[in-house]
């Protein structure tokens, strides 16, 4: 009987602490168990969304492991559909691949979950692995609700189909009591805020959670009416947005 690999589903850490002076304060493993360390050692065949990401990743987890010995297939905006199925391909040749995205849980707000729907399809056990979600540590540190929300991802770049979607998430969390995410490329976060904040009413619920897991970690929740009176600066910061209604 044939044997075949497994699919390793790795999490990595929120932002790149390999360089600059987070380097100096975080140690990846404060955030990841051992669990990933030990998987990594085994697996040198990997799904990544950047290659150069996952190596620099990889070394901070385990400096030991021969980078040369690495076979790294690139999976992002870029990757062809037809592709996918070849990187499955040492899994039917009895060996374990690992797939990571660039930040966080794969398959969770990441192109990954294409890869896990056609290892499914192919009997290939899938296996993740626990680590750190910026959807739910945010949702977990905003006292809104966690029986019921939503991940809506990107919010459109049109003004007006913004503050539309705006809309259209502050009413279904009125009327189905639950909590509505939505993320915003970095770079443009303190726009959005100023969207987020002359789009919705006075009293609704508004968590900014930015940094996760970072020293410079903050997570806020205040009405609209309040952050309006209040000072942040998100350029640039990884950030999720929560709104809720009153209470």
């Amino acid at each position: 009987m044939k044997v075949t690999g497994k699919l390793y589903l790795i999490p990595v850490t929120l932002a790149d602490t390999t360089s600059s002076e987070l380097a100096k304060q975080s140690n990846p493993l404060d955030v990841l168990p051992e669990t990933v360390k030990r998987t990594i050692e085994f697996i040198d065949y990997y799904i990544v969304e950047n290659e150069k990401n996952a190596r620099r990743f990889i070394k901070s987890i385990l400096p030991e492991k021969v980078q040369a010995s690495l076979h790294l297939s690139a999976l992002n905006k870029h990757t062809e559909v037809s592709e996918h199925n070849q990187m499955l391909q040492p899994c039917l040749e009895g060996k374990n691949v690992g797939l990571m995205s660039d930040a966080g849980c794969p398959g969770v707000a990441d192109p990954g979950a294409a890869i896990v729907k056609i290892a499914h399809e192919k009997g290939i056990q899938v296996i993740p692995l626990v680590g750190p979600s910026s959807i739910l540590l945010a949702l977990m540190g905003s006292g809104m609700n966690g029986q019921s929300f939503a991940f809506n991802g990107y919010l459109p770049i049109d003004k007006g189909e913004k503050k539309a979607a705006l809309k259209n998430f502050e009413q279904l969390s009125f009327s189905k009591n639950q909590s509505q995410l939505f993320i915003e490329t970095p770079y443009r976060n303190n726009k959005l805020l100023e969207d987020v904040l002359q789009t919705l009413q006075p009293n609704t619920l508004l968590c900014i959670a930015c940094d996760l897991t970072l020293p410079s970690e903050y997570i806020k929740t205040l009405r609209v009416a309040e952050w309006k009176k209040t000072k942040v600066d998100l350029h640039n910061r990884p950030a999720i947005f929560i709104i809720y209604k009153s209470f």
